[in-house]
């Protein structure tokens, strides 16, 4: 097994990474990673639907979208990430592990903890929990004959940051896209009877990983490898079509007050593309809605694409004391 702690914080990059890793090697990989402050997002997710875009834009937080399933996800320093690569998968006894479950692949961190004095355990679908509170969330992704296991490990991350990353108000969409579950969390590091540090509980880990599997080895990524993942993250994990566009069917609806009235809006958004737009309200527009209506038709539900086309067709122009900021702000 090949043993991989990533040097960089860029979660472009790592999550990338986990895709080059899982095509482009024949061996078992154990892949460690922590990312700068950003949001990840599950494979079927309605990307707009779990995230705070306020404060995402605000705080200019990089969303990403992974391979596997399960919620959304906030990442920080403070969190470090664990990657399984494992190959043969399918070719393996039944009786060797659960092949539906995620016990095999977390159990090496419960280990780690528990030798630690910490309680840790494997509770309900994929959560591991302390005393009842969630630290690690889990997911699987299988391709041909290989499996991908991933999962997180809260040990000194921002718990405020996550409640403020992934607050969003659920009113606004309604889709069949799986909506993540707000769950009560803990950082591992309050738990432990010493203080660690995350690089020192990352070392104990892979010693624990080393032992679990003899023939591990130590693996530092070539200029190939990083120059290879870096053309996948302009092909795939850094566009917007990846990250954003890959959405299912959903209706967006949303209303503020303004100075020129009650302003509502209702889109139908296929494939992160607005097919349908409507504005209604009490407002008093300067000329035809129905040809501003259709400007939007085929235009990303993108807050760059949205400002861009106001910014060729201001709100302005079309509201009586209606602002370009405000349909901005109505439309996310």
């Amino acid at each position: 097994m090949k043993i991989i702690n990533s040097q960089t914080f860029n979660a472009y990059f790592n999550i990338a990474a986990e895709e080059y890793l899982l095509d482009n090697f024949d061996s078992d990989i154990f892949y460690l990673y922590q990312n700068s402050p950003s949001i990840i997002v599950g494979r079927k997710q309605n990307t707009l639907a779990e995230i705070n875009l306020d404060y995402v834009k605000e705080h200019n937080i990089p969303v990403v979208r992974r391979m596997s399933g399960g919620g959304a996800v906030f990442h920080d320093i403070g969190n470090l990430n664990f990657c399984f690569i494992i190959r043969n998968y399918s070719d393996m006894p039944e009786d060797s592990f659960d092949k539906t479950g995620f016990e095999k692949y977390t159990k090496p961190i419960i280990e780690v903890l528990q030798d630690l004095g910490v309680n840790a355990k494997l509770e309900g679908r994929n959560d591991l929990t302390i005393e009842g509170k969630k630290f690690s969330g889990n997911a699987k992704y299988i391709r041909n004959n290989d499996l991908l296991q991933h999962g997180t490990i809260l040990y000194m991350s921002n718990l405020k940051d996550i409640s403020n990353a992934l607050n969003v108000n659920p009113a606004k969409f309604n889709d069949k896209a799986v909506k993540s579950v707000q769950a009560r969390v803990t950082n591992v590091s309050s738990h432990l009877p010493i203080y660690m540090s995350i690089t020192d509980f990352t070392s104990i880990l892979i010693e624990h990983i080393c032992l679990q599997y003899p023939d591990s080895q130590l693996y530092e990524m070539t200029d190939k490898d990083k120059i290879a993942i870096n053309k996948l993250i302009e092909r795939k994990y850094g566009t917007w079509e990846w990250n954003q566009g890959r959405t299912r069917e959903y209706t967006y609806t949303n209303s503020i007050q303004t100075k020129g009235g009650n302003l509502q809006v209702s889109m139908i958004v296929k494939n992160g593309y607005i097919e349908e737009l409507t504005f209604f309200g009490d407002f008093f527009s300067a000329q035809d809605l129905d040809a501003f209506e259709r400007k939007f038709q085929n235009i990303p539900h993108s807050y760059d694409d949205i400002f861009t086309l106001l910014a060729k067709y201001p709100a302005e122009e079309y509201f009586y004391n209606i602002s370009s900021n405000e349909l901005l702000k109505i439309m996310f």
